[in-house]
């Protein structure tokens, strides 16, 4: 189970330590989102502390109660969001730094002093004004970066829920935008739509075959 060792280890005289955390890296369509999530004394409720493990092992039922108690904690977060067109623009890795980035960004305008950001992989961005540590696993290990892959991956699945209503065709609100068979039916069949991401190879092959 995750918990606050990795925090401890940094040097807390310098500032807090947040963790973040990505999720939306694969899918064909949508935003990546990324979250930022600090607990101030690095403390927090037993029973929450228990529930918190890596978004992608937890129900969706499980994740919105553990969203919704986070939200309501004396945790500071932030949520940033890099669009479509910017992963177009600049490439996946680099846009989920950038949707990493505001998530921080978002703790910073809250007047606190960032010591260090403790984020999710093996890569760390060339740009930020913060010290900064890899954790692999992560999200399975350090409880803030837990609680980031949480909040990131609740955000970005409602989010894509409320696209599908514009967008019907894709069936987002069960593939959250990933490259299902549904989804990619829909894609031959109604063509691309403006949340997709064009240097995806499934849609780019199917730009290419509609020039």
């Amino acid at each position: 189970m995750p918990d606050f060792s990795f925090e401890n280890a940094c040097d807390l005289t310098q500032g807090l330590v947040l963790g973040t955390d990505e999720v939306g890296r694969g899918p064909l369509a949508g935003p990546v989102a990324a979250a930022a999530v600090c607990f101030p004394d690095l403390k927090m409720d037993e029973k929450l502390a228990c529930m918190i493990k890596d978004s992608k092992q937890l129900t969706k039922v499980k994740r919105q109660l553990i969203f919704d108690e986070l939200m309501s904690s004396n945790a500071l977060i932030g949520i940033g969001l890099a669009s479509a067109e910017e992963i177009d623009e600049i490439n996946i890795l680099q846009a989920s730094f950038l949707a990493m980035k505001r998530a921080i960004r978002q703790i910073e305008e809250q007047n606190v002093k960032i010591g260090t950001v403790l984020v999710d992989g093996n890569r760390l961005p060339k740009d930020w004004p913060w010290p900064a540590k890899c954790i692999v696993k992560g999200d399975s290990l350090s409880l803030s970066v837990a609680a980031a892959s949480i909040i990131a991956k609740v955000t970005r699945d409602g989010m894509m829920e409320d696209f599908a209503k514009e967008y019907p065709f894709y069936d987002w609100e069960n593939n959250a935008g990933y490259g299902t068979k549904k989804h990619l039916e829909g894609l031959k069949k109604y063509g691309v739509s403006p949340l997709h991401r064009r240097t995806f190879a499934p849609v780019r092959d199917i730009l290419q075959e509609d020039s």
